[in-house]
């Protein structure tokens, strides 16, 4: 598809979503009230200045830069660096962060933040380095250890310092969500802390750094983006607030992503792989997600694999799972793609996402089962256990047993 093809219209996307609104149960509609946390966005070509502006407005005088050594390599950390002296500030650069964030990487974050006597952080790089700097704006605020803090609003009592955020790539959404995704390395695995203080302040999105990411990472962003989008929409957290950004998300990635991928500095495409990123991050932010990341945090912590390529993965055969519980939200993703009728039977359309799904993370490269990753079977049973413990999994639209979750393992293999 073309990567500048019309995002559907706003008259289309309302009508899908009365559509789904008239289906839903009491709960799900307009009677409760409604929260919808977001940081101040700023959103533009070439509007990575605006985070140095920023970091001073929060009262930056000896700014903690957290980044990592690719961001250093491409010369993004030196333009926001000159930035901030054209501001009249020199920042502290920490770049021990690895992808997957590692507890005791934040135990060593938060160490240099307090030797330099820090005062705001910015996070200038993707998913790890965004979550690096909310963990060590955690233990900064509130002492202790990472892990401690594991689950929603747990123990995180005293504000963190203000946070500015650039994101690198388009996917992940940790610069407008209120998550934190840290490895545990004893146990192998990812804890999520959820939490309102951990939305940033501002977040500074800029698509020109869109254009230095590998292949590999492309995808494995942009499949993340994916993910959330179909998660939130399908949410048992979902409102209507959630899904106009869910849906709008799941369709610029669609026709975006593979385009991105084979023309990296095609800046049209890049521009909508940004905003698709960062309005799937407002939808699960605020509707949370489901089982595809609640197994994903899973495989990724044993493995330390690129989390969206492990969401590619397992994305279509959830949708699948989900579906046998209820197709409608499904099939409401797929009218608006194009890829069904909106009159055809609610589980066929299902079905046609879950297979369009797994037709876009083949193109972009994705292996087609988990054993391509190195999951074994006798790891499935320690996977699903922990991945009913995942916070994500509570609001995932079917509920699942232990047995059901092994079976979705062993399906993705």
């Amino acid at each position: 598809m073309k990567a500048d093809k019309m995002l559907p219209t706003r008259a289309m996307i309302e009508t899908a979503l009365l559509s789904k609104r008239q289906q839903s149960t009491p709960l799900q509609g307009s009677s409760r009230p409604l929260k919808f946390h977001a940081p101040e966005i700023v959103f533009g070509i070439d509007s990575m200045a605006e985070a140095a502006h920023a970091a001073v407005r929060l009262g930056a005088l000896r700014p903690m830069l957290v980044t990592d050594p690719g961001l250093i390599e491409t010369g993004w950390a030196s333009e926001l660096t000159g930035h901030l002296r054209n501001q009249h500030v020199d920042a502290s650069v920490w770049s021990g962060v690895t992808s997957n964030p590692k507890d005791y990487e934040i135990a060593a974050g938060c160490e240099f933040y307090r030797y330099r006597g820090c005062d705001v952080l910015i996070a200038l790089g993707g998913g790890s380095v965004i979550d690096a700097a909310k963990g060590v704006a955690i233990l900064a605020a509130n002492g202790g250890a990472i892990l401690n803090y594991e689950g929603a609003d747990n123990n995180v009592l005293m504000p963190i310092p203000p946070l500015v955020v650039v994101p690198s790539t388009s996917g992940t959404g940790a610069d407008v969500s209120q998550f934190c995704i840290i490895t545990d390395t004893t146990r192998a695995t990812k804890i999520t802390i959820l939490g309102r203080a951990l939305v940033p302040d501002i977040s500074v999105i800029d698509p020109r750094l869109l254009i230095t990411m590998p292949e590999w990472l492309n995808a494995a962003s942009g499949l993340d983006a994916l993910t959330h989008g179909v998660e939130a929409f399908v949410s048992l957290g979902h409102n209507q607030l959630t899904d106009y950004y869910a849906l709008r998300a799941v369709v610029m990635v669609t026709d975006n992503l593979t385009r991105a991928i084979d023309t990296p500095h095609y800046m049209p495409a890049r521009v909508q792989m940004a905003q698709a990123a960062l309005e799937a991050g407002l939808a699960f932010s605020n509707a949370i997600l489901g089982a595809v990341h609640a197994m994903s945090h899973q495989v990724g912590g044993l493995l330390d694999l690129p989390h969206g390529v492990i969401n590619g993965v397992l994305l279509p055969h959830v949708v699948r799972f989900n579906a046998e519980a209820d197709p409608t939200p499904y099939a409401t993703i797929a009218a608006c793609l194009g890829i069904a009728d909106s009159r055809a039977p609610a589980m066929e359309s299902a079905l046609a996402l879950a297979d369009r799904l797994q037709q876009l993370a083949t193109e972009v490269g994705v292996p087609k089962g988990l054993a391509k990753l190195g999951v074994c079977d006798e790891d499935v049973p320690l996977l699903a256990a922990a991945a009913l413990r995942d916070a994500c999994m509570s609001t995932n639209p079917r509920v699942a047993d232990e047995t059901q979750i092994q079976a979705l393992f062993r399906a993705a293999m």
